[in-house]
């Protein structure tokens, strides 16, 4: 049964964030209205698996993935749910110095087990006193009817979002990425999840190789379209032991650079509504993982290169909405 819970986007109106004088809306700001105070992600690792790693839609997964690139440290299986989020707790607490947290399901596919199972796991994250709300990151080719019940009941008593990743919209650009799934499967994914009562997120890579500037904007205009809820966006970044690293090294594939990928994120999010939510504008791998770009390491670097972008151009999210 779907939820009846309110908006996901809370007591935070779209416009609250130009009125503060932002470029874009971001997650910081979205948990500071609808909280009232600093909100950080504590990162938990459910030990589960993929269906385009696992043999159910192919071994090898995506061109891009090493799940150690993106799980360093983090990686905990003989520790239960409650133990990774007290102790991830009590380490950014004493690093940032905040006392509210979202539990963020983030290595693997995180709806890819049984109802029963995901309950678990899910409650036991939620059940910690300073914990506010729940990310799931998942795929959108393995999530039930079931799951998606239970997630909507989760929504019912605590904040939460469920990140499907996109990458693209283009399944020329999915079948270089041998993600095992078309973008249909993804429009139909958010349609059943549609009234639910949880926030609908996507993630998008830009800087896919033969992908044009009018290929990301269609991509841009498409999420606009869908009403998706929240978007993180990653630059096309190369790990060790991937077979992207391989097609780099060969030159068969060109990583994006610097200005280039600030120019791509810009045109995005211009295009995206006022509304959409921004988780990130930049991706990134531990140093002993990445082969490049290496200005992805510098976060910083990239968010002020965007902002003066946005400045140069006397825009910002929406513009072009």
């Amino acid at each position: 049964m779907a939820s009846t819970k309110k908006s996901p986007e809370g007591h935070c109106k779209p416009t609250d964030w130009r009125s503060a004088g932002l470029l874009w809306f971001s997650r910081n700001f979205f948990w500071r209205k609808k909280f009232g105070h600093r909100i950080w992600r504590v990162s938990v690792d459910a030990g589960l698996g993929c269906p385009n790693r696992d043999g159910t839609l192919g071994t090898g997964g995506c061109v891009f993935c090493n799940p150690e690139s993106f799980s360093l440290g983090r990686r905990s299986a003989s520790k239960s749910i409650s133990q990774q989020i007290e102790e991830g707790i009590r380490r950014l607490k004493a690093r940032y110095g905040v006392d509210r947290f979202v539990a963020y399901f983030q290595p693997g596919s995180n709806t890819y087990a049984t109802v029963e199972h995901l309950r678990s796991i899910y409650q036991q994250a939620i059940a910690h006193p300073k914990v506010v709300g729940l990310i799931v990151g998942t795929r959108p080719d393995c999530v039930s009817e079931e799951c998606l019940d239970l997630l909507a009941e989760l929504a019912g008593r605590t904040w939460v979002s469920v990140e499907y990743g996109l990458q693209s919209i283009h399944d020329r650009s999915l079948k270089w990425m041998h993600r095992g799934h078309d973008y249909e499967t993804f429009v139909e994914t958010v349609r059943r999840s549609r009234g639910r009562g949880f926030e609908i997120g996507a993630h998008v890579i830009l800087g896919l190789p033969d992908e044009s500037t009018e290929d990301i904007l269609s991509t841009a205009r498409e999420l606009a379209r869908l009403e998706i809820n929240s978007v993180k966006l990653h630059n096309l970044h190369a790990v060790v032991n991937t077979p992207l690293a391989d097609m780099v090294a060969s030159g068969e594939v060109r990583l994006p650079q610097f200005d280039q990928y600030v120019g791509y994120v810009v045109d995005f999010l211009e295009e995206l509504p006022v509304s959409c939510v921004i988780d990130r504008l930049v991706g990134n791998a531990p140093s002993e993982y990445l082969i490049g770009p290496s200005w992805c390491a510098d976060k910083s670097a990239v968010l002020a290169a965007i902002e003066a972008e946005f400045r140069r151009r006397g825009t910002c999210q929406g513009h072009a909405t």
